[in-house]
């Protein structure tokens, strides 16, 4: 039974590996926009009637349905449509696809004013969803797979602060790991360096970390030279679990750090996307009427 059981455990673990479906996208869309951009698509596509026509219907009516989003999140009796996390998906899309669209519809040309006027709008808000969604990643990645406002993100940093077991016995460690989140995940005192700062979030992780993996071994290293026969008998679980403890120290301390700053950009960013979207709506109607009346 075990030996059935060690067997199938690679397979499991393949039937449990996820393909990064994001990243696919991003990818297929970027493939499709240089494509799109090289292909002189006016051979074949017309604005005006056709296949080039009805892109333009499709990619704008798949902007207009963006507001189903904002309507499922704000009226509880909209429940039937589904689930908030399943329309934000969706919402994230239909905001890549409908612009996407566009610009077929387009063949990635300038037009008349009210056509560059709708499309420079449009590439305005997708801009801003694509800057709106890393945000909202970084604001809202998971910690140990609950955490989502900074209070819980700062008991969970109190509790690793608090479970030094496994490093206080491991000479200057504690020192070390202190030292390390005043040098690489604290904030500046300078503001103007703040910007930098929060964008170098994970290189600064990363060499904190290797820090880290430093700091464990020289503390072992003067352990052992202490001759402690407990320690010499369990270095490699010791400095396993003193690894494990000084990365999510790290990585707690970086959250706690990163949230406040992420939830202030997150709003800023809410004000300024909404009017664009509302200006979109208007450029959009304007070119619509314009097209169809003149």
């Amino acid at each position: 039974m075990n030996v059935t059981a060690a067997r199938m455990r690679p397979e499991a673990r393949r039937s449990q590996i996820q393909l990064p479906w994001p990243w696919i996208w991003a990818l297929v869309v970027a493939c499709l926009i240089a494509w799109g951009s090289r292909a002189h698509l006016e051979r074949y596509i017309t604005p005006q009637r056709g296949l080039g026509y009805w892109l333009g219907i499709v990619g704008g009516s798949s902007m207009v349905l963006l507001l189903l989003y904002s309507a499922r999140k704000r009226a509880n009796w909209l429940r039937w449509m589904g689930s908030i996390p399943a329309w934000f998906e969706i919402h994230m899309t239909l905001g890549v696809l409908g612009p996407v669209l566009v610009l077929f519809h387009s063949n990635f040309r300038l037009g008349a004013t009210n056509s560059n006027v709708a499309l420079c709008s449009m590439l305005l808000v997708a801009g801003s969803g694509v800057v709106g969604r890393y945000i909202y990643t970084r604001l809202h990645a998971r910690l140990d797979g609950h955490e989502d406002t900074f209070e819980q993100l700062k008991a969970a940093g109190e509790r690793l602060a608090t479970q030094a077991n496994s490093v206080a016995f491991l000479p200057g460690l504690l020192e070390s790991i202190e030292l390390i989140e005043q040098r690489w995940i604290e904030p500046p005192r300078n503001p103007a360096g703040r910007p930098l700062h929060l964008l170098t979030g994970a290189a600064r992780l990363r060499i904190a970390r290797w820090k880290a993996r430093g700091a464990v071994r020289q503390g072992l290293e003067r352990a052992l030279a202490a001759g402690s026969p407990l320690i010499a008998s369990h270095a490699p679980r010791i400095a396993t679990a003193a690894l494990r403890y000084a990365y999510r120290r790290l990585e707690a301390r970086r959250r706690m750090v990163e949230y406040r700053r992420y939830a202030l950009l997150f709003s800023f960013w809410h004000v300024l996307h909404i009017p664009l979207f509302f200006m979109l709506l208007i450029a959009g109607i304007v070119h619509v009427v314009a097209v169809n009346v003149y």
